[in-house]
């Protein structure tokens, strides 16, 4: 017999849910504390944040912001919308009920594009018409079971991914425009497709230096998509966001929410950092 005080599981039939948090510290509230207090309410969180990160499928990265918009920033991945809305509550009040103030979020969910070349497009468009490979060839064949090894993994990541813990981390919210004639949704499916193509031939000129995960938003928040950037060096961030600015898909396409740069850091750090 089920548990009438366990939820029925919200879990999407492929992908994870995704949900960045940003907090501000009450320094004041905080200064009220005794040193006792404080030592508790850290132990508390690093207790809270052990536990998430030993729950199955779940990740949850945590980072300091470098601008004044936030203090304090959490990047939770986990299947179930039940689990990550305990877990977001949770982290709300680690500290204390009125030590951190939440000053942004959003929801989203790791999905798979549309875009993705299938077997049969990869077949006619770069095999046959690209590389003059005749079918049946070893030449072919060896190309083709490159092509689905590539496909599985970059399958495997968009929608289960496993983030580094490379120290910067960039996110923000993006929505395709629809706006007279610049439309996203007004185009056929081989223009957006064509488009697409170029974009991503962009981003993999980064490969190595920024790992990306674009996850889907539509219907969840207020925008169509959360992009985060992870990175070692944010000259890296800058140079990706301003070379993808002039690709059409952007500057004719897009529209961008605030950009939000935190870094990584052990929980030790962290609280340093957060002057805790």
């Amino acid at each position: 017999m089920s548990d009438p005080t366990t939820p029925t599981p919200l879990v999407p039939h492929e992908g994870w849910h995704v949900m960045h948090l940003f907090y501000q510290v009450d320094h004041a509230q905080w200064a009220l504390f005794s040193d006792e207090e404080k030592r508790h309410a850290k132990t508390h969180l690093t207790e809270l944040v052990q536990e998430i990160r030993a729950t199955a499928d779940t990740q949850l990265l945590s980072f300091s912001i470098a601008t004044p918009k936030a203090d304090l920033g959490f990047m939770l991945l986990t299947p179930d919308l039940h689990v990550a809305n305990a877990f977001e509550k949770q982290l709300s009040l680690s500290l204390g009920p009125e030590i951190l103030s939440p000053v942004y979020s959003y929801l989203s969910q790791t999905e798979s594009s549309e875009y993705t070349p299938t077997r049969e497009q990869y077949i006619a468009e770069t095999l046959v018409e690209e590389k003059c490979l005749t079918a049946g060839t070893p030449e072919f064949d060896a190309a083709l079971v490159e092509f689905e090894t590539r496909m599985a993994h970059y399958r495997k990541y968009r929608l289960y991914p496993t983030l580094p813990d490379w120290p910067v981390v960039c996110f923000y919210p993006m929505s395709k425009r629809r706006s007279g004639s610049d439309n996203w949704y007004a185009l056929d499916f081989e223009a957006r497709r064509t488009l697409m193509a170029g974009h991503a031939r962009v981003g993999r000129t980064y490969s190595g230096r920024i790992l990306q995960l674009i996850s889907g938003s539509t219907g969840l928040d207020e925008y169509e998509w959360g992009v985060t950037l992870l990175a070692k060096d944010t000259s890296d961030v800058k140079a990706i966001v301003y070379e993808m600015r002039f690709d059409e898909v952007s500057a004719r396409y897009a529209d961008f929410g605030d950009f939000y740069i935190g870094m990584q850091l052990p929980l030790d750090l962290l609280f340093r950092r957060l002057c805790l």
